[in-house]
C-alpha cells in the first residue's frame, strides 16, 4: 500500500455542495470511496487558502490514486491534485540510488 495527498479546490458548485451537506458527511463519503477501492483514509482537512481539502489516505497503487484524482476532477465539483507520499525510509533507499547526472555545461 502506498500513500498519498489529495489537495482540492471547490468549484463555486462544489462550495455549494459542501455548504448544503456539511463537512462530515463529505468526510464519511470520502472514507468510504477509500475503503471500497482497498485503501484507509488516514485523515481529512480543509484549510484556507490555495486549497480547500488535504486528504491522506493509503490506497493499494499509482493507478488507483489517479483513477481518484481524475473522477474527482472529471466530476467538476473540484480540482484535484495527487502526491505520491514518501516515508524516512523510503528517502533511505532513493539515498542508495546512483544517478549519473551532471550539471549543464561541465
Amino acid at each position: 500500500m502506498s500513500k498519498y495527498m489529495f489537495r482540492a479546490t471547490y468549484t463555486p458548485a462544489g462550495a455549494k455542495g459542501l455548504l448544503k451537506d456539511g463537512g462530515t458527511a463529505r468526510a464519511k463519503l470520502i472514507d468510504h470511496l477509500v475503503q471500497e477501492l482497498g485503501g484507509e483514509m488516514e485523515s481529512m482537512h480543509w484549510g484556507i487558502g490555495s486549497d480547500d481539502v488535504f486528504i491522506i489516505c493509503t490506497l493499494p497503487d499509482d493507478k488507483t490514486a489517479a483513477a481518484v484524482s481524475v473522477t474527482v476532477s472529471a466530476s467538476g465539483a473540484a480540482a484535484c491534485t495527487t502526491v505520491p507520499l514518501l516515508t524516512a525510509a523510503d528517502i533511505d533507499e532513493v539515498a542508495q540510488v546512483s544517478v549519473g547526472y551532471r550539471l549543464p555545461g561541465s
